[in-house]
């Protein structure tokens, strides 16, 4: 089999797993288990993920991947006449095939400052829809759905999503937030948001695995015992359960083992470190500055030529004067010499 040559920063699930999962999975490969989640490494799992959230009466079910678990919780939340309020940018939004849609919820979309929703925004959403006379006739704003970190990388900080939360609980709508690179968020020297408090301020939250360490997988959490009535028939529903849940259950009792998870996401935020300092030092223009492991370059149509012959970029917009929107996406599994051999081509091509 032929593999690219070139360096791939296309994005942060290109590999398989973390060693310390691939090892535990061999470890219990011929271990008998229950189906379904209902094994012992997945009972471990989830009491290991109730100590680092401070909340021993979460509920927690491990789902298959991302859009699956956003297309279940959201739908497990919302009546059939509710919406859910999204930045323009969020996943759900986007890049998601209108798995929100297709569920029989419309995406309410509203404008973002570097991927962020702020509270007076989502505020004048709520308040129109309560004040409007015709709202019998409209969708009715059910749900708030947020990113930590943004699909721009950025970072809510605990002032803004103690607004976010403190709103929410005013109006009486759950908060959800999607996590699939809470890893880097949790690691990234910047924040200043912890598990527990996430779990103190949401109503529904996963922890992402599939771009953090683990082959595949994503752990729901449902803090204050506060899952919705008969959840599990709607994960399967969505088909977002595993028959053979031991092999979530196993990478997420690893991940929460002597601090795996945020070790893992430390690396990406070193590499992604490195890289905004050189694109600052050769004067190349970042699009957003994010502090996580997604970095923004502003790149002509030359310099995108250039670079692309020797490096895999992930292509996010294109702006209104022309210039292309590219991604350098850092992971747990970025090596030194891989970042090493990116700065070579960044300074060769400013020549």
């Amino acid at each position: 089999m032929v593999y690219s040559e070139k360096l791939s920063f296309v994005s942060d699930y290109m590999e398989g797993c973390a060693p310390e999962i691939l090892q535990r999975l061999a470890e219990t490969n011929l271990v008998q288990s229950a189906g379904y989640g209902l094994d012992q490494f997945s009972g471990k799992a989830k009491e290991k993920i109730r100590l680092a959230c401070g909340d021993p009466e979460a509920e927690i079910f491990f789902l298959v991947g991302g859009t699956q678990t956003n297309a279940t919780v959201i739908d497990s939340l919302l009546r059939p006449w509710q919406g859910v309020v999204a930045a323009e940018s969020g996943h759900v939004s986007t890049h998601e095939a209108g798995a929100i849609e297709w569920g029989g919820h419309k995406v309410l979309t509203l404008p973002a400052q570097e991927g962020k929703l702020s509270a007076d925004s989502v505020a004048a959403c709520l308040r129109t829809y309560r004040e409007d006379e015709n709202r019998d006739h409209l969708v009715m704003p059910g749900l708030v759905y947020i990113s930590q970190p943004t699909e721009y990388g950025t970072l809510y900080s605990l002032t803004e999503l103690e607004a976010l939360s403190s709103l929410c609980r005013e109006y009486q709508v759950p908060l959800y937030l999607d996590g699939a690179r809470l890893a880097y968020g949790l690691a990234c020297p910047e924040n200043d948001v912890s598990l527990p408090d996430i779990a103190r301020l949401c109503d529904a939250f996963y922890i992402g695995g599939t771009k953090c360490g683990a082959l595949f997988g994503e752990a729901v959490v449902f803090p204050r015992h506060g899952a919705p009535d008969h959840f599990f028939s709607m994960v399967k529903q969505h088909g977002a359960l595993l028959a053979k849940g031991r092999i979530a259950g196993i990478q997420f009792e690893t991940l929460f083992t002597d601090g795996l998870y945020e070790r893992l996401g430390r690396n990406a935020i070193q590499a992604a470190i490195r890289i905004r300092e050189t694109l600052e030092r050769l004067g190349y223009q970042q699009y957003i500055v994010s502090p996580t492991n997604q970095v923004f370059v502003l790149l002509d149509q030359a310099e995108k030529d250039l670079l692309t012959e020797q490096v895999e970029m992930g292509f996010m917009e294109r702006t209104p004067e022309g210039a292309y929107v590219m991604r350098f996406a850092t992971s747990w599994a970025t090596q030194p010499q891989d970042v090493d051999a990116l700065i070579s081509v960044l300074e060769k091509a400013k020549g």
